[in-house]
């Protein structure tokens, strides 16, 4: 059975770590639902979280295959019940016309309720900022769907694990020395 599945992991910040992930998830034909990157509190590491749909055979050759990769120092299944994800979105409405006109103060009340902020407003427009998990974020976009997206930008998933048990850090490779790529 097909679900959707995260995969956190810690590698090395440097150019074409990222081109040799993605190659191995499309070598393998696996599709990449969502993708997020940055870097961890060491400079020196970037922190992603692939989300992908498929079933147990695909996760566990994903983290298999993920760990083979030289620059990756660490890769974890983020269990659901033991993660917490959250979406970043952006996103500009329109707010002319003779129903929009009148609409401005509901899409503020929208906003409100689902914890955002306006981050840009003007006569004929407004961005909203939303952060929360994709169901939140998804059901915002819905009920100002009526008033007119003009454009939405949103990232990924973006994970950490709840407690100490749950912490992706570098410590699984540290002792191997770091050689130069054959």
């Amino acid at each position: 059975m097909e679900e959707r599945f995260a995969v956190g992991l810690i590698v090395n910040n440097r150019f074409g770590v990222l081109d040799r992930i993605a190659g191995l998830y499309a070598k393998r034909c696996y599709n990449i639902d969502a993708i997020s990157a940055g870097p961890t509190e060491n400079p020196e590491y970037t922190r992603l979280t692939i989300v992908s749909t498929g079933d147990e055979y695909m996760k566990d050759q994903v983290v298999r295959q993920l760990y083979k990769l030289y620059d990756v120092k660490t890769v974890a299944l983020l269990e659901q019940e033991h993660t917490l994800f959250a979406q970043h979105m952006f996103v500009k409405m329109h707010l002319t016309g003779t129903e929009r006109g009148s609409s401005k103060h509901q899409v503020l009340e929208l906003i409100n309720e689902y914890g955002g902020k306006v981050v840009d407003f003007g006569e004929e427009h407004l961005t909203a900022e939303i952060t929360g998990t994709k169901e939140k974020v998804d059901s915002f976009v819905e009920k100002i769907r009526k008033f007119g997206i003009l454009e939405l930008s949103s990232s990924g998933d973006i994970a950490i694990g709840i407690g100490w048990d749950n912490t992706l850090s570098v410590a699984p490779r540290e002792a191997e020395e770091d050689q130069p790529e054959p």
